[in-house]
């Protein structure tokens, strides 16, 4: 046994390592947000539509909301077009016409964009809306890649008068990437939802439901090219799967770095 004075020492020698050891943890944990938060700013950096591109986009499309805003169309007859517009790319894309599905789809994702701005400009701005609208795009987004997936396992078209359909469209692994794309999609949607239910902002991430619906404009355009489009269209639909599921992953750091930021670890942690 030690004497009671050298007891006292050893005790507040070691109170001093732990509390030495825990500032080094403290500090050793902030400079690893630090870089997180540096590597998650140059993540997001990186943007396919910029905001300059959207105003482009909705200065075009205005006349149009003007349009209906003057016929009082009401915003949720608006989703509703969108929704059927993209039941009937998807009724296109099944037979694989990937040329005038894009120009449906073009005009699904037009309606989808001003039925916010008919909504402000007719004072029709309700949550429900916001949250019908929503909905609804996720429903058209599954139409649009389930005539993606029929069109790639082979079958039938559901169009009158279409082509019969050549042996090497049929694509198991074509059809895998279109799963892959709609559980990206859906991922996004869930990870922002989720999130924002905890309190937390979550817009990261390169591909939002806007940049999907361009590429997969531009891919199905590229994809009408004889010879190499079929290549390009399955190339489309597998960027989309991959940076889908990989900006749902970047919501999930996201959201840890903002946890961690609230509730850094505690001592016994």
């Amino acid at each position: 046994m030690f004497p009671a004075p050298c007891n006292i020492g050893i005790t507040a020698h070691i109170i001093d390592d732990y509390q030495g050891l825990y500032k080094c943890r403290r500090n050793f944990i902030g400079t690893a947000l630090g870089i997180r938060e540096e590597l998650d700013i140059q993540m997001t950096k990186f943007v396919f539509l910029s905001d300059k591109n959207r105003e482009r986009y909705m200065r075009v499309i205005a006349p149009a909301g003007n349009l209906l805003a003057r016929l009082d169309v009401h915003p949720n007859v608006l989703s509703l077009t969108g929704l059927i517009l993209s039941v009937l790319a998807g009724l296109v894309y099944s037979s694989g016409s990937f040329f005038w599905g894009a120009w449906i789809v073009v005009l699904a994702g037009t309606c989808d964009a001003l039925d916010g701005q008919l909504s402000r400009q007719t004072g029709k701005t309700s949550r429900f809306g916001a949250f019908f609208d929503s909905t609804l795009d996720r429903f058209g987004e599954v139409f649009i890649f389930m005539g993606l997936a029929w069109h790639f396992a082979g079958g039938a078209s559901f169009l009158p008068g279409a082509a019969e359909k050549a042996p090497e469209f049929q694509s198991p692994l074509a059809v895998l990437f279109v799963i892959m794309a709609i559980a990206g999609s859906f991922m996004v949607s869930y990870t922002r939802a989720r999130a924002e239910g905890l309190g937390i902002n979550c817009t990261v991430g390169w591909m939002q439901r806007p940049e999907r619906i361009t590429i997969l404009i531009i891919g199905s355009l590229l994809g009408s090219f004889p010879v190499i489009g079929l290549f390009l269209m399955k190339l489309t639909v597998l960027v989309i799967a991959i940076l889908s599921n990989f900006t749902a992953f970047q919501r999930i750091v996201h959201v840890r770095r903002q946890f961690l930021r609230e509730n850094p670890p505690g001592p016994l942690q």
